[in-house]
């Protein structure tokens, strides 16, 4: 019970932050302010009660619905909530208290704005991306991976999705990367490093090109269907997170 407690209450915590990525994803898009005013329904207008703003349990309650005009609540506020919360209780449970926590979390948290955002949207902010990438190389100044593969992992980072974007333009005459892609793997890289984040990009690319081939063969997209690859990095930065050391430590040990 001891060893239980702070883990549910770093989950517990883990969903209020949850609750503020949620005005994150909402807002940023819209050029709006995250910390005021405070949380409105989206279609009346009212000012949420205290509350109608607990994590997932209000939810429950008002079955997915505004109390006042009735309108349907978009199930990504949940999801949000339960899918943070999960993190910090993973994440205290695998990493203990420490830095390198901070480093993880901070980093998740973002890769789950950018998601949202990049699939709803399609486009992943400055305001996230560029201080994001001056948060993780501050990190790296007192946890893995280090402030020298952190900032390789800046350059490489950025420069290998640069490359490859100036390169299609060049052989396409057409946009086949922004440049928000390009600034998300150099945030990846300083959180990352160079290693893992060449991890990120390699599982970001294998699981856009099965996506892609599956929406051709469905007959529900062509060669030239837009994906958000924002959303990919996303997926491929939080499994070399999590899985990544292993699988480059496993690597290494084949040769």
């Amino acid at each position: 019970m001891t060893d239980l407690f702070p883990i549910v209450v770093a989950g517990a915590f883990g969903a209020i932050v949850g609750s503020f990525l949620n005005v994150c994803i909402y807002r940023l898009p819209l050029g709006k302010s995250v910390v005021w005013p405070a949380s409105a329904c989206a279609r009346c207008g009212r000012p949420l009660a205290w509350f109608e703003n607990i994590p997932v349990v209000s939810y429950a309650v008002l079955r997915g619905r505004c109390r006042t005009c009735g309108d349907r609540i978009s199930l990504r506020y949940p999801t949000v909530e339960t899918i943070t919360a999960a993190m910090f209780a993973l994440g205290w449970w695998y990493y203990g208290p420490g830095v390198l926590l901070a480093s993880r979390l901070v980093l998740g948290c973002t890769l789950l704005v950018l998601f949202e955002i990049d699939r709803e949207h399609q486009i992943l902010p400055n305001a996230i991306t560029l201080p994001g990438i001056a948060v993780g190389f501050a990190f790296s100044l007192f946890t893995a991976p280090g402030w020298v593969s952190s900032l390789a992992g800046i350059v490489i980072g950025g420069g290998s999705l640069l490359a490859i974007a100036y390169g299609y333009y060049f052989l396409r005459h057409e946009e086949g990367l922004g440049m928000g892609d390009v600034k998300m793997l150099a945030l990846i890289g300083a959180f990352l490093g160079w290693r893992l984040t060449l991890l990120a990009l390699m599982m970001a690319s294998l699981s856009g090109s099965i996506i892609g081939v599956t929406l051709i063969v469905t007959k529900r997209g062509g060669m030239k269907s837009a994906l958000p690859f924002g959303t990919f990095l996303a997926l491929g930065a939080a499994l070399a997170a999590t899985v990544g050391p292993g699988l480059v430590d496993w690597y290494l040990g084949l040769l």
